[in-house]
């Protein structure tokens, strides 16, 4: 409504994949909507955009490459990921991350996905970046907790608020 044309989301996840360990930030590449909720549902929503949004290309490629572009410049790895996106406030169960798991996930959250689908409903790009803020229960005996999540995710707003600022200085100079 305020005219912007595109959105960069940040979240906190935890990891599927040992290898994304707690600190790290991963680009998303898709998502699994797992919360059973779509925003885009009711009769308001109709008036912001088609009422059967095609999600193929819900995370801007273009957006994406200016990212890990702007993230090679300041020295921060950005791997890709899928995220999985449950209801909460409950972690889930170590069962549920295998299952996860073997569905594609690479990081489990409580967020992001619905506005995803919000903001590409009105039009917009989307970019989203995860922190891995724990490794998912049952992850190398990984129980998570809350207390962790704000220390690591407190702990990576530096290295996110330069990929951020380097990311804006890409779009400026039009090189994305």
């Amino acid at each position: 409504a305020l005219g912007a044309e595109a959105v960069v989301l940040t979240n906190a996840a935890g990891s599927t994949r040992p290898e994304l360990h707690p600190g790290s930030l991963v680009l998303l590449e898709d998502h699994l909507n797992l919360t059973g909720e779509d925003p885009t549902r009711g009769t308001e929503a109709a008036a912001l955009g088609p009422r059967f949004q095609d999600m193929t290309g819900a995370y801007d490629r273009a957006l994406g490459l200016a990212l890990s572009r702007a993230a090679a410049m300041e020295g921060i790895a950005l791997p890709k990921g899928i995220y999985a996106a449950g209801r909460g406030p409950s972690y889930e169960t170590p069962a549920e991350v295998r299952m996860l798991a073997s569905m594609g996930a690479d990081l489990v959250g409580m967020s992001t996905v619905a506005e995803v689908m919000a903001a590409r409903h009105s039009g917009m790009r989307v970019a989203a970046i995860s922190c891995v803020t724990n490794l998912a229960a049952g992850i190398r005996g990984s129980h998570p907790d809350h207390e962790e999540v704000k220390r690591v995710a407190g702990a990576a707003a530096e290295r996110l608020g330069a990929l951020l600022g380097r990311f804006l200085s890409i779009l400026e100079e039009g090189q994305s």
